[in-house]
């Protein structure tokens, strides 16, 4: 479902969220990340002016090579990476492992996504090259 927001400042108007997408990552496909910069030198002085803060964030682990092979995945919750600007989803696959992967568009929380060879050509579904 889509919430629309009330619009009480000029930013929020034509506001929409979707509900399906949760903020609460998994403990163990998450870990801190040293982030310096916002410029800063070597000693950690400020030298460009106007570069502060941010909010803190955390690295979510992405399975980019989607190596579980004819395991069947089911998407549980749909997040929000702030590190990459998308949308990342949480996999439960047959086997109990769990894994982050980059949200297909379209797919929905209660999908099921297969990688392998002979797998059908569907959205979230992983092939290799040879195979397409």
């Amino acid at each position: 479902a889509i919430h629309l927001y009330k619009t009480s400042t000029p930013g929020t108007r034509n506001g929409a969220v979707d509900s399906q997408v949760k903020s609460n990552p998994r403990n163990n496909l998450i870990y801190g990340q040293h982030r310096c910069g916002k410029g800063r030198n070597a000693r950690g002085i400020i030298t460009a002016r106007h570069r502060g803060g941010g909010h803190k964030r955390i690295y979510r682990k992405i399975d980019f090579r989607r190596n579980e092979k004819d395991i069947y995945g089911r998407i549980v919750t749909i997040e929000y990476d702030p590190n990459r600007n998308a949308y990342i989803c949480l996999i439960h696959y047959g086997d109990g492992e769990k894994r982050y992967i980059l949200h297909p568009r379209g797919a929905i929380i209660g999908d099921t996504i297969i990688s392998g060879t002979e797998v059908p050509i569907k959205m979230g579904n992983a092939l290799p090259l040879s195979a397409v």
